[in-house]
Formats: structure tokens, sequence, C-alpha cells
């Protein structure tokens, strides 16, 4: 959640509290003299404070505190046949100076460390409560001369014992309702990928017998080849029939293979489509989660590898897996050339109706007979420890996706610099949505 989120959060809960403190604290008895009142609004109070995340507390203790004595005031006037505003606001005026000081002192203490730590929070709530009753009480004292009693403190006392009682049992509630929530939606949460994973293994299945008959059909198709290929001088045992006969199968056979591609990708758009709740995300969130999954993968390579981005301009939410396809691909191939250390930057911008991506690493960069082959399908100068070389797809499936979205994308050498500078450019109208 954003700070603008928790923010507005915080401001529908001041609003509320300046609605409800007011109502709650008319629910009262006197324990000391007909002028400081115990009302349930001190945990209606205390309790609206600890729900604020971001906002100062001083600010919704001060509204509220005069909020109390607005509507304390507007009942006098309701009620009293001969009103006098001056008396009812001075008879009202420090309750103010409770809610202020409570408010205060809840800031001070920065009660929000202590969320999970319930009974803290009643003790700290039960101190600065009666710290706040005191500092009520001698403004009554100033302004109003009445007594202050030994046992009436003792009652305070008591009384807040209850208040902060009531709040630490709501709060618990709550808690208590969050925890069963998050459960229930972790719960939900693994049930889903149980399912998604599940499914995924019914597609790898299908996928794997596709692998296995495109190999019989390479064999088959080498071996027609080598039948067509004889010289002249060469005895051939097979008639044209057969020959014939064989390309019909091996087409059959191709065109089995490509029915089960056919039905795995529709499988594998289902499952897409049904995990993207949201096929467009901000650009902040896209970079995060490419950064997030390359830490992982060098972590795995036993590489320390740096992430660095800089995002500049103003951004619409882009389409997810388009993104994530074309960028990760680059990523991940600057993380498997970097040997042993080294910084990956990522530096993104808009410029009127396209979005630009740099992509800079401190490898070993790109040799200058390669230049040509780079984006060739097939061609890899990456092998692995057993000398097995890579697919060598990547890059030649970044310049085809970014041709068809009218874009571009090049590549250099960094300047007096060891390591590879990639440049990809889209036109942001393929996408955003709609």
């Amino acid at each position: 959640m954003n700070l603008s989120t928790l923010l507005k959060k915080d401001s529908y809960i001041l609003v509320l509290m300046m609605f409800t403190v007011p109502l709650a604290s008319e629910l009262k008895f006197y324990p000391l003299n007909e002028t400081f009142r115990i009302s349930f609004g001190a945990p209606t109070f205390f309790f609206s404070l600890l729900l604020l995340r971001k906002m100062p507390t001083v600010l919704p203790g001060f509204l509220t505190g005069m909020a109390v004595v607005g509507f304390r005031i507007l009942l006098d006037s309701i009620m009293q046949g001969n009103f006098d505003w001056a008396f009812s606001f001075q008879t009202h005026f420090p309750s103010f100076f409770y809610y202020f000081t409570y408010a205060c002192l809840f800031y001070v203490a920065k009660m929000n460390r202590f969320q999970d730590r319930t009974f803290i929070i009643a003790l700290i709530g039960l101190v600065i409560e009666i710290l706040s009753d005191f500092a009520e009480l001698i403004m009554q004292y100033l302004i109003l001369k009445t007594t202050i009693t030994l046992a009436g403190l003792i009652e305070i006392i008591i009384i807040a014992f209850s208040h902060s009682f009531i709040v630490l049992s709501f709060f618990n509630m709550m808690k208590l309702y969050e925890a069963q929530s998050k459960e229930r939606q972790v719960r939900k949460r693994n049930e889903h990928m149980m399912m998604l994973i599940s499914n995924l293994y019914e597609e790898s299945i299908h996928l794997k017998k596709t692998l296995r008959d495109t190999e019989n059909i390479t064999k088959k198709s080498y071996d027609l080849y080598k039948n067509l290929n004889c010289s002249e001088n060469e005895q051939i045992d097979f008639s044209v029939e057969d020959l014939r006969r064989q390309a019909l199968k091996i087409a059959g056979e191709v065109h089995e293979v490509k029915k089960d591609n056919q039905r795995i990708f529709a499988g594998l758009s289902k499952l897409i489509s049904d995990e993207g709740p949201a096929d467009y995300m901000g650009i902040h969130e896209l970079v995060n989660i490419i950064v997030r999954a390359n830490e992982k993968y060098a972590r795995l390579l036993e590489k320390e590898i740096q992430f660095v981005y800089t995002i500049e301009g103003t951004h619409l939410h882009y389409h997810v897996y388009t993104i994530l396809s074309i960028i990760n691909n680059i990523v991940v191939n600057a993380v498997e050339v970097i040997e042993d250390r080294g910084t990956i930057t990522i530096f993104i911008s808009k410029e009127q109706d396209a979005i630009e991506f740099l992509i800079s690493d401190n490898g070993p960069g790109v040799a200058p007979k390669h230049k040509d082959l780079i984006f060739k399908p097939g061609f890899t100068s990456k092998y692995n420890h057993d000398g097995n070389p890579s697919t060598g797809i990547g890059l030649s499936y970044v310049k085809e996706m970014v041709e068809q979205l009218e874009g571009e994308v090049t590549f250099q050498n960094r300047p007096g610099e060891k390591g590879a500078i990639f440049m990809i450019r889209l036109p942001v109208k393929h996408l955003i949505e709609g």
C-alpha cells in the first residue's frame, strides 16, 4: 500500500474521530465534581489513535479536542433556556487539554512501535490517560477553581485501568480478525497455487510428448533427406512411392505436433489470463519484479550483482507480460555474462509517445566479431561449466518482439569501460490498455 493511500485512510479515520469521540464522550458520569467527567470518549479516542499509521497524532488530538468542546457548547445552547456562551465555553474548554495532551503524549511515546505488543500499549495508554486527566484537572482548577480530592484521583486511576482494558479488548479483537483474514487469504492463495501447479504439470506432460515427437520427426526428416540426396551411382532401396509415403507420414506427424502445441498454448493462455487480475501495471512495480527475480537468479548462480534503476518521466500503466518478457530477457542475459560480481543499471525514460529502456552491465561486453550475430537465432557465446551452450534464442526473441511492436533495439559496448548497453525504444500506444 503506497503513502497516498495510507494518508487517505488516516484522513477518513480523522473525520470519523471528530464525529464519534464527541458523541461517545456524552456517555458519561462525574466522579469528582459537576464539571470533570469520565466518558467513553477516552477509549474511543485511544482506539482511533491506534488505527492511525502515517499522520502525526498531534493534529487529530487538536481537532478532536476542538470538536468535543464545540459539540458540548452546541448541546448547551440546545438544552439550556438562558444560554450563556462565555460560561459554556469556560466550563468545557478544559476538556480540550485532555485530548490535546493525550495526543501529544501518544506521539512522544511513539505508540505505533508497539502494534504487536498489546500489553505495553495498554500500560502506556494507562499512564497517558492519567496524565491527560491531570492536565484537564489543572486547567479546571486554574479556570473554574474546582477542588481535587484524593478519592477522586484514585477513582480516575481505576477508570483509566478500565478504559485500557476496553481498548485492549477491542484492539486484540481487531488483531485476531486481521490474522484470521490473512490466514484465509494465504490458504486461498495456496490452494490456487496448487491448482495452478497441477495445471502446469499437465501441460508439461503434453509438452514432453511434443518434444519426443519432434525428435522423431527430425530423425525421419533427416533419413528422408539422405535418401533423396543419394548420388545417381548409388543403389536406392526406396521407390518414389515409398519416399512420398515417408514425406506424407512426416507431414501428418508435424500436424499432430501442431495440434498438441495449439492445445498447450490454449491451456497456458488461459492460465495467464486467469492469473492476470492486472494485465497492466505501473512501471515501478514492473521494474521491482524484474529486479527481485534477477537478484534471486544471481544468488542461484553464486554471483554478487547489484541492481540500480532510475525512472524518469510520467508513465501510464503498461502491459505486464510484454514489458517483462522483453526487459527480463536483456537483464537475464546481463546476469549470465557477468562472471562473479558486477552491476546492472536500468534507466527508463518516456519521451512523447515512446518509452526508452537502457540496460547496461559491466560484463565482458560484445566482441566485435559477434556484433552482426548477436540477434541471430541460435547464436550464443555463453557456455555452462560442462561446456554446453545456451539456447541462443533470448536476444533473437527480444528483437522479434520489439520489431513486432514497431520499436527498435540496438546495443553498443560501454565507451572506455567493460560491459554493454542495450537500448530499446517502444511506442507507448502498443503497451497501454485499449
